[in-house]
């Protein structure tokens, strides 16, 4: 039998008295860490024991000294019941208890003690009602974090911890933000100071029985870049008082804003400015969270459900990350991908065609790109680019003759073969044709406003200019490199 207790979280005068008997009776006593305030009192009222406080030495990982303290009370335990003692409650932020109540094969046995929890709130004066989070300093996240809530994060035990601790609430909070670093909470040596996040790992002594506490935030400002908040805002905006014009929007009169935005964050991609691209990314967010205010106002499903989506589909179709499959290409990564899209879709039902999957919406370029990419899948594809332009010069001709005829129908039809030509010599060179429209638009609009400025510049007006003037103008700045 192993019986695991508890040392309470601080002095002797905090220990009940049925663990403070057992901890003076027992024969084969063994410690996680005798660096405890009650060890030294027992030590002088006859208590032996052995340490694992030789173990931490040994290894970098806390894993490694939990696994070594674990193999070796089950080696003990084969001949003998032995007590482990362990600092505070037993099922409290205790990793080598958990380690032990896994083994279906040992005897255990938890008996109690006091957890740090109840003085170290009492010391704070919070009530954990309020909403409260407990969390382990070993494998704290950033995205664990409540920041309106209170929270404590316990195991602080060294300075390269606390600096750990600091880094990760710096990515949420401000540097100055206020914290707590408590120690020995309850106990006579409890000490609690307060200091700037930022300082949390500066000139503050920290052992095994520290603990920092982040108070909540109150300042609606610091929760701006909580995904919660900004969901509120948009339920804010269409509910009762909010935003007339968001109230009334619906899927439908929303389309255009969708396309709108999409585009600015490839003109912002285009223009390499990181700040323009965040900016134009929160807009894009910004319509997604509309349409699913509006699916979940209107009942028929809420921003869950789209990430609960598509986070089963990712994990779905990358199973060479999240399963046993391979795939050490890109090209083999597509290949699994479009096997378990069919499969999703019923695997032996034949579709009404293949084009079936391109989206509808999608711009004209970005649709012809995506139905040649299609058909060169099943082969009706040419093995090189020669023949593709051909093909452009035919329809050019094709186009020529169309209009001399003044066939204008005939003639907008052979203008969109030329660019369906077009965008499949794009395809062959790998690129996109979209994105070398969206290039030479740009170029166009900086060269316009070059002319603009020049002819203001002089005194004049634009449209009073000929097109020889202007046009020398058009090359002055393509000279300048615009």
């Amino acid at each position: 039998m192993i019986t695991i207790i508890g040392l309470g979280a601080g002095d002797l005068s905090q220990l009940p008295m049925g663990i403070y008997r057992k901890l003076l009776d027992t024969e084969h006593l063994f410690l996680r860490t005798k660096e405890h305030p009650v060890i030294k009192e027992l030590e002088a009222e006859g208590m032996t024991y052995q340490s694992f406080d030789a173990i931490y030495e040994k290894h970098d990982q806390f894993e490694a000294v939990y696994d070594e303290i674990v193999e070796t009370l089950k080696v003990e335990a084969k001949t003998k019941d032995i007590v482990y003692a362990v600092p505070g409650h037993p099922m409290v932020a205790e990793k080598t208890t958990q380690l032990l109540l896994e083994d279906e094969n040992l005897r255990v046995q938890v008996e109690g003690g006091q957890s740090f929890i109840d003085p170290l709130l009492a010391s704070l004066k919070i009530d954990p009602i309020e909403g409260f989070q407990f969390l382990d300093a070993l494998s704290l996240e950033k995205d664990e974090l409540q920041l309106s809530q209170h929270i404590i994060i316990c195991q602080v035990y060294d300075g390269y911890i606390a600096s750990n601790v600091k880094l990760t609430l710096m990515e949420q909070l401000p540097d100055e933000y206020e914290v707590y670093i408590v120690t020995a909470a309850g106990s006579k040596d409890e000490k609690i100071t307060k200091v700037p996040l930022y300082e949390l790992d500066r000139g503050v002594e920290v052992n095994n029985l520290t603990s920092v506490y982040v108070p909540p935030v109150k300042e609606e400002e610091l929760l701006y870049h909580d995904f919660r908040t900004f969901r509120r805002i948009i339920a804010a905006l269409r509910g009762p008082g909010g935003c007339p014009w968001d109230q009334k929007q619906t899927h439908q009169s929303l389309k255009k804003y969708l396309l709108e935005e999409a585009y600015e964050v490839l003109d912002a991609i285009d223009s390499q400015d990181d700040d323009h691209l965040v900016e134009e990314l929160g807009d894009v967010l910004l319509q997604i969270l509309l349409h699913a205010q509006i699916g979940e106002d209107e009942g028929m499903f809420s921003i869950d459900e789209v990430i609960r989506g598509i986070s089963e589909k990712m994990i779905r179709r990358h199973p060479h990350v999240f399963g046993e499959v391979t795939a050490d290409t890109a090209e083999e990564v597509v290949t699994n991908w479009e096997q378990i899209k069919r499969l999703e879709k019923g695997g032996t039902v034949q579709e009404k065609s293949i084009l079936d999957d391109v989206t509808k919406g999608l711009p004209g370029l970005m649709k012809a790109v995506e139905y040649q990419k299609k058909a060169a899948k099943v082969g009706f594809d040419w093995d090189a680019v020669e023949p593709m332009w051909d093909k452009v010069f035919e329809e050019i001709q094709e186009y020529k003759e169309a209009v001399g005829n003044k066939q204008k129908r005939e003639a907008i039809q052979e203008y969109g073969d030329i660019l369906f030509a077009l965008a499949n010599i794009a395809r062959f060179y790998k690129f996109d044709p979209e994105e070398a429209l969206a290039m030479t638009n740009q170029k166009f609009a900086r060269r316009f406003k070059f002319i603009e400025d020049e002819v203001k510049k002089q005194g004049l007006k634009i449209e009073e200019q000929t097109l020889e003037q202007l046009d020398e103008i058009w090359e002055k700045a393509k000279q300048s490199g615009l």
